[in-house]
């Protein structure tokens, strides 16, 4: 890191022109890297009847075959490595809910990048040397705590390395230690907005200036929520284990208008998610990345399913992703009609008697599917009856208004929606439920 007082890297306000042949350069010793060392790229490669030799431009990128979650979980646990695993100084996995899990690893120049690349984003938070960061990201195999850790020391902050849960706790040293920046998904960030009221101290009174808020999907109304709520900043940072993990991308505090892809390690395309095209920037569809820089686990065209568009550059020569509230995995099709819950999260957090803690149930009755959405007051008091009536009405409304399908609506007692320590679950489906 060869900043001086929080001042951006030369790259990252480098000319298109010279961040475009740096991609280059670094995306065909990329493509050698993964066709030489792994397997299952030089089988891909030659199947589709690409060489890594082919690539003249950066457009000729799209001619290569896509790298998926399946494909990394057929590799499992090591198939995908393209270094010796002596070479491997660091192995993070995903939770494996739904399968076997999906392991990545990493050189001990990865972690160097990945430090960095975490450094240049608590910067553009907003963050700066000699910062206490108080970190609630979970710790171990999920990238999230260990990723930020390294990033905050690298950037030369003192750490509180506290991970997830002891909610109580987390105020505790919050209040003690004077923290500047924390680094939590936004979901559990509400649950320390209500232990500090629990407590019967103001957030905002706290001395927390920024919150850098990743590992799930939040809208700009979650924004507004947190901020209005904590009297902070709250930035969008974004990553997946796959790709690296935290620091693939973030947003700048002086624009807070979508995270900044670090394209001189990431290069990033949209593509439409049913035909594989490749989309013009502007365009809405589904993130894919390929690793420029990374030496274990290089990632050649990955699907992330994270649906968004590219967008121009603003605090930086680089460009942004709009901020990503969905993917096409959690998207809900009810009666023939796409659902997305960070949509129905949007209009949760434009009721001012309503709080961000919700929970949307699908079931299926009469061979159709439905939805229910339960969601808590604001300020742990319950409503009356007839404000209850109103506002589940009002909600109901809007939902069928914005959304274009039938909600049921249950305002649910204060504190009976369960919280989150992590990443929040936001949908139960109870059509999968034997």
């Amino acid at each position: 890191m060869t900043t001086d007082h929080g001042r951006p890297e030369s790259i990252e306000t480098a000319s298109r022109d010279e961040l475009s042949a740096l991609q280059l350069e670094r995306l065909k010793a990329t493509l050698q890297r993964a066709y030489h060392n792994v397997p299952h790229y030089r089988k891909a490669f030659d199947e589709a009847g690409v060489r890594p030799d082919d690539v003249g431009d950066l457009s000729d990128l799209a001619r290569f075959p896509f790298l998926t979650k399946q494909d990394l979980r057929d590799a499992y646990p090591f198939g995908l490595f393209a270094v010796p695993r002596e070479q491997v100084v660091r192995i993070h996995a995903s939770s494996g809910t739904t399968g076997k899990p999906t392991v990545v690893g990493y050189t001990a120049n990865d972690i160097d990048t990945w430090s960095n690349l975490v450094a240049r984003s608590i910067r553009a938070a907003g963050g700066k040397p000699g910062d206490i960061v108080h970190i609630a990201y979970g710790y171990g195999l999920f990238t999230g705590g260990l990723g930020a850790h390294y990033g905050a020391a690298r950037l030369g902050c003192t750490v509180v390395p506290m991970s997830g849960g002891q909610t109580e706790k987390q105020v505790q040293l919050i209040r003690d230690f004077q923290p500047r920046v924390i680094m939590v998904t936004p979901s559990y960030m509400l649950n320390l907005v209500d232990e500090f009221h629990r407590q019967g101290m103001d957030p905002r009174e706290s001395s927390l200036q920024i919150g850098i808020f990743g590992a799930e999907p939040w809208t700009n109304a979650m924004r507004h929520e947190i901020e209005a709520a904590c009297g902070i900043d709250a930035v969008d940072i974004y990553g997946l284990s796959e790709v690296m993990g935290p620091g693939v991308a973030s947003e700048c505090v002086e624009t807070k208008d979508g995270p900044v892809i670090w394209e001189d390690h990431f290069y990033p395309e949209i593509i439409d998610p049913v035909t594989g095209a490749v989309l013009p920037d502007g365009e809405e569809g589904e993130l894919v990345f390929t690793s420029l820089s990374k030496e274990a686990f290089p990632v050649i065209r990955y699907r992330t399913r994270d649906l968004t568009r590219l967008l121009p550059p603003t605090a930086r020569s680089m460009r942004r992703i709009q901020k990503i509230t969905g993917r096409s995995d959690d998207m809900l099709i009810i009666r023939g009609v796409n659902v997305f819950p960070s949509q129905i999260e949007e209009l949760i957090c434009k009721q001012a008697e309503l709080s961000p803690h919700y929970v949307i149930e699908v079931s299926r009755q009469d061979k159709m599917d439905r939805i229910k959405v339960l969601v808590e007051p604001r300020g742990g008091l319950p409503l009356s009856d007839d404000a209850a009536a109103t506002s589940a009405g009002q909600l109901k409304h809007n939902i069928k208004s914005y959304i274009g399908t039938s909600a049921d609506i249950e305002i649910a007692a204060c504190g009976s929606i369960e919280r989150s320590v992590g990443k929040a679950r936001r949908v139960i489906d109870k059509r999968r439920i034997a």
